[in-house]
């Protein structure tokens, strides 16, 4: 896989994440109210899924040999995303449904609440997105000499898209579309992800390979003596 591929499959992975957090405030708000903590329990839920699949994707990518089993992942949290009009309101309205209704919540599930509703919808798809970074460093790079020029574009691609996300969310997709329909075009570029890392995996296990050292610099003495 080349870096420009990689670049391009990052910066989607990065927009994705950031449409899900934009609309998923606005999709928990009809059950949680458009309270702050909502907005809290968003943010907090999507960093949480961005740390551990970075830690994942970056275990992943030093153990596996191909990418096959991150092109599974992302299918099925594509397949979770696009049915998550579906799946999620009676997943929401059982969170919501535990507390009695002639009485008030509690503060400590007015703010748990939408972490948990959040959680549900949204945790697994981060996860999946997230694990792509680290796992395309590995697969983009073929020298320590460029790792760290890799790396930076992998990451800065991948914030960008975030930017995209986040403008093109807020400026357009919730003005043209529905939640819904904005929840399947996510699913449907999360399974596209997911068909580029499985036929970039028919091409051979290049994540596999150990990568070449930097050149010893010229004079430099091995002997410590």
């Amino acid at each position: 896989m080349n870096g420009l591929t990689a670049r391009l499959m990052v910066f989607t992975s990065g927009f994705i994440v950031m449409v899900l957090e934009i609309v998923g405030a606005r999709f928990l708000g009809r059950d949680f109210g458009g309270s702050f903590f909502v907005w809290v329990s968003q943010i907090g839920v999507i960093l949480i899924a961005l740390a551990a699949g970075s830690y994942l994707g970056g275990a992943w990518a030093d153990r596996a040999q191909r990418l096959r089993p991150i092109g599974v992942c992302l299918l099925v949290a594509g397949l979770f995303t696009a049915l998550q009009p579906e799946l999620a309101p009676p997943l929401i309205v059982s969170i919501v449904a535990r507390h009695p209704a002639d009485a008030p919540i509690p503060m400590v599930w007015q703010k748990l609440d939408p972490v948990l509703g959040s959680a549900v919808v949204f945790l697994l798809p981060a996860l999946a997105l997230a694990t792509l970074p680290p796992y395309l460093i590995r697969w983009s790079t073929g020298s320590l000499g460029r790792l760290g020029r890799s790396s930076a574009a992998i990451v800065a691609s991948n914030t960008l898209g975030g930017i995209a996300g986040v403008f093109v969310t807020g400026y357009v997709l919730l003005d043209v579309m529905r939640i819904s329909s904005i929840f399947r075009l996510m699913g449907a570029l999360i399974a596209l992800l997911a068909l580029c890392c499985l036929c970039a995996d028919r091409l051979g296990p290049m994540g596999g390979r150990n990568l070449a050292p930097l050149p010893a610099a010229a004079g430099a003495s091995t002997d410590c003596s």
